[in-house]
């Protein structure tokens, strides 16, 4: 394909934490592309790669994008991660040791909005249409972009399932998937010893990595960041639950946004990044000790054990399962669907079991949590597990 065929450039970039998933929707984008006459850009390390660009045809740019062929995204394809890398850059709010030396002569605030150059980035690069994928944060900077003239078309990516609009995000089943294998395997374990096994997993604001993976049957109880627990209630909701198990143990998953009621979120430091977020740890570790302490109340005076496990990354590497292999794909194919006719400005989505899209200023416009009033039983800390009909899939 000479320079005179190409019909135009798309930019592909990924950005936030890494999920299984990423690399074939990538693959799905590229290649389609390719064979339409399109040529492809993928843009390393989400945004930072396209605000790092140094303006210069003679300049090694190699670390901040790279031209996609088939052969690149088949060998990475079926993988989990990112293959283009990523970071939690937010270029409308660049500290000032962060930006790039290029510009270190004309941003000299505490905060810079570096967007005017990512603009001439854009151009210099000479895409015509920009698909990132991410989640709320990553894409609600591609909305700031859309704002800006760039012509976006946006794909949901995050194993917290939290992008507004939208029934599914890629990462979440196999995160779901990951959950409930490793809650299984630690079973073995907290029976053998007759403990409360406490376990925190992924979700900053919603809870949806702890709530499905509980009425799955992977725990008895579940505490999420849309309802703030008193520890005594779940206390003595576990203690029962070991009581009236043959093996004398019982599971609670703790999601890291979760918090005691009266109690904000719990950090591991003050750090934040671009995007505001201090880096949340220690509610399971706090679950773990309150329950130790709280139990013999429950328990005929007694102290009962726990253990202690964060599933952190575990739940968010290798390759991706069947739904993160398959709506990927659907998604790559939906967002060149759009670039082909013209459209932009738009977020391809699952609803209601049909793939979809919908405006993109939507991640910015709206929240997408866990509806207690119909989901989730305040009294007994578990999902509402009644009629199921006309509900979505991932009860979202």
């Amino acid at each position: 394909m000479t320079t005179q065929n190409i019909k135009g450039t798309i930019g592909i970039l990924t950005g936030g934490g890494d999920v299984p998933g990423l690399n074939p929707a990538i693959r799905a984008i590229t290649i389609r592309a390719l064979r339409e006459g399109y040529r492809v850009v993928g843009i390393r390390r989400g945004w930072a790669g396209i605000m790092e660009v140094i303006r210069d045809k003679k300049a090694d740019n190699s670390q901040n994008f790279v031209e996609l062929t088939e052969d690149i995204v088949n060998r990475a394809g079926r993988t989990g991660g990112t293959f283009l890398h990523s970071s939690r850059t937010r270029p409308s709010h660049v500290p000032l040791r962060l930006v790039p030396d290029q510009y270190k002569d004309k941003y000299k605030a505490e905060v810079n909005d570096l967007t005017p150059e990512v603009l001439k980035n854009i151009d210099f690069i000479g895409i015509d249409f920009l698909i990132p994928i991410g989640g709320d944060d990553t894409l609600s900077y591609s909305v700031r972009l859309y704002q800006e003239g760039v012509k976006v078309v946006a794909i949901p990516k995050t194993m917290d399932n939290d992008v507004p609009g939208t029934d599914y995000c890629i990462g979440f089943s196999t995160c779901i998937t990951r959950t409930i294998a490793m809650t299984n395997l630690l079973r073995t374990s907290a029976g053998s010893h007759e403990r409360v096994l406490v376990i925190e997993v992924f979700g900053r604001y919603a809870g949806f990595t702890a709530l499905l993976p509980t009425m799955a049957g992977a725990a008895n109880r579940c505490v999420i960041p849309e309802y703030k627990f008193k520890i005594e209630h779940l206390t003595e909701l576990l203690v029962q639950d070991r009581l009236k198990n043959p093996s004398k143990y019982s599971v609670v998953l703790v999601s890291e946004g979760a918090a005691f009621e009266g109690v904000d979120m719990m950090f591991s430091n003050n750090e934040r990044d671009m995007f505001g977020h201090a880096k949340l740890g220690g509610i399971g570790d706090a679950v773990s000790a309150k329950i130790k302490d709280v139990s013999p109340q429950f328990n005929n005076g007694r102290r009962v054990e726990t253990i202690n496990q964060h599933l952190g990354y575990l739940v968010r590497s290798g390759d991706p399962d069947a739904i993160d292999s398959i709506v990927p794909m659907a998604y790559g194919n939906l967002a060149l669907d759009l670039v082909l006719k013209g459209i932009h400005g738009r977020l391809v989505i699952l609803k209601n079991g049909r793939y979809d899209n919908i405006p993109v200023d939507i991640v910015t416009s709206t929240k997408k949590l866990i509806d207690i009033n119909k989901h989730y039983n305040t009294e007994r800390l578990r999902p509402v597990y009644e009629s199921f009909i006309d509900k979505p899939l991932f009860l979202v």
